[in-house]
């Protein structure tokens, strides 16, 4: 049985990651410092004999840890959080992501890298493909994240140029769906927790700007493909296709929930991306992956599980 590693196994993503990986057969250790994740996430499998959990900043080095395969997540990943928390941010990105990737080399191990959207930037090309290189502002409120994530995949192709390690890149589109944490600023979760409580939903600016939103149990099939199925050492877009107003899917949410829509807009943050849509093609046919869960029932499962926890 392998072992697999997961740093930010009790966050968002990683708790989805963590149980999918136990339900197909593998031992998996969890590291999270829990600055942004919660155990909450990961309590239906903490006492599972093939689960261990460490309480671990991987900004300090990472020791007595076998693995045959890790998946690197450990970072805060909405606005809200590396922006209030850049420094921390970009460390996690820079000095954790090294030690990783010392890790990794140490134990002879596949590491995969979630990247994100966030690399190109404000893009000024539409649907962003892996070959776009970007358009970002590399000293403004969004840069300890977006150059962070550049930075982090710099590493992971320097250490595979120079000394071998075995690589994937993931880069990670909008995702949403239960296990979000309801104050983490993304706009999935700011909307339901806003319809839930009859207060009018916020929107920034005027509304068209668009991104694309992929549900968790897809993104986590193909980070799963990914590490596992293919052969690809350069990058590969895991997101969802349709592009979404923002004021569309402040529509559906009020809609889903049962409430009267009241729009309460302000300003649009600095460097906010007014479109964000990925070119899966490579992923489509590499992986031979794409979402499969429509907005309407993600929105549904995501609503009710913020009912839960509300």
């Amino acid at each position: 049985m392998n072992t697999v590693l997961v740093t930010g196994g009790a966050g968002f993503l990683g708790s989805h990651l963590c149980q999918k990986l136990i339900k197909i057969g593998y031992k998996v250790i969890c590291i999270d410092n829990l600055f942004t994740g919660s155990l909450k996430n990961i309590e239906a499998i903490l006492e599972n004999k093939n689960f261990r959990f460490l309480n671990h900043d991987i900004n300090i080095p990472i020791e007595n840890v076998n693995a045959d395969y890790v998946f690197n997540l450990a970072c805060p990943a909405s606005p809200f959080q590396y922006q209030k928390y850049p420094v921390e941010t970009i460390k996690t990105n820079v000095l954790g992501t090294l030690n990783v990737l010392e890790l990794v080399k140490k134990n002879n191990a596949r590491v995969l890298q979630a990247s994100t959207s966030e690399v190109y930037g404000n893009p000024l090309e539409h649907p962003q493909s892996e070959e776009y290189l970007g358009n970002v502002n590399p000293i403004g409120p969004r840069a300890c994240y977006d150059e962070g994530k550049r930075a982090a995949e710099t590493l992971f192709y320097d250490y595979n140029r120079q000394f071998g390690v075995d690589i994937r890149v993931a880069r990670i589109f909008n995702t949403y769906g239960p296990n979000m944490a309801k104050d983490d600023g993304r706009v999935v979760s700011n909307f339901i927790i806003q319809a839930l409580k009859g207060n009018p939903i916020t929107i920034y600016g005027d509304g068209n700007q668009t991104r694309s939103f992929c549900y968790v149990d897809d993104l986590i099939e193909g980070l799963i493909k990914l590490m596992f199925n293919l052969k690809r050492k350069l990058p590969v877009n895991l997101g969802n296709p349709q592009e979404v107003k923002i004021k569309y899917l402040a529509s559906q949410i009020c809609k889903l929930i049962g409430n009267k829509q009241v729009i309460a807009t302000k300003e649009l943050p600095s460097d906010d991306p007014i479109r964000r849509n990925p070119d899966i093609k490579i992923a489509t046919n590499y992986l031979n992956w794409k979402p499969k869960t429509n907005l309407e029932l993600g929105l549904k499962n995501t609503i009710k599980y913020f009912k839960k926890i509300s």
